[in-house]
């Protein structure tokens, strides 16, 4: 995996009809879907009853960002791994009654659109494969953490500068315009200001 992944997940979204003086029905996403084809245009009604009618509303691709690995170990951790969902109130002509707009693994995020008047925000269950996959990602950028953690603690106990890669010691004692490729050689007393013959 790179330090960024997508996977695309379909969205399956329930219509439920409720006793409310003034609305009729209420929607609320249900679930998210591996392996789901795309939607062009109209929904995808996949089952109806009296009450609820479930339709495949969207598939949107599920971003998972090496800087967001923190976000998704605080998903995984708290007992119930979750799939955020964020929808708005669509009112255009002729467009559905709501947008599926986002989907995300993290709680951070979800919790920013959440504070958003115009989102609604609710948690699906993560889908066991897909718990697997956002592990697998947060261990490997786990791996590459640690590595880059050991190597700069290396690097601090040799002494050496995060910019020039010389000893920290070297850089000081370096003459002003002696260019970078000049490493750690002798130098004379000349260059110091002094004469070796001086007492």
């Amino acid at each position: 995996m790179g330090h960024a992944v997508t996977i695309p997940l379909g969205v399956i979204v329930a219509r439920e009809r409720i006793e409310h003086p003034w609305q009729t029905y209420r929607w609320r996403p249900l679930r998210v879907q591996l392996d789901a084809p795309p939607i062009a245009g109209n929904w995808r009604e996949l089952s109806r009853t009296a009450k609820s009618v479930h339709f495949h509303t969207a598939t949107l691709p599920l971003q998972l960002c090496r800087k967001e690995t923190m976000a998704y170990r605080v998903n995984l951790a708290n007992g119930e791994p979750s799939v955020y969902i964020v929808m708005r109130e669509e009112t255009a002509a002729g467009a559905p009654p709501v947008d599926v707009h986002l989907v995300t693994a993290s709680p951070f995020e979800a919790q920013a659109h959440g504070e958003l008047g115009f989102d609604r925000v609710e948690a699906v269950p993560m889908p066991d494969r897909l718990v697997l996959l956002v592990r697998a990602f947060i261990d490997e950028h786990r791996i590459e953490d640690d590595l880059l953690t050991r190597q700069c603690e290396r690097a601090a106990a040799n002494g050496a500068n995060a910019y020039s890669e010389e000893p920290i010691f070297v850089v000081r004692e370096r003459p002003r315009g002696e260019p970078l490729s000049v490493r750690s050689q002798p130098r004379s007393d000349s260059a110091r200001g002094t004469s070796g013959d001086q007492d």
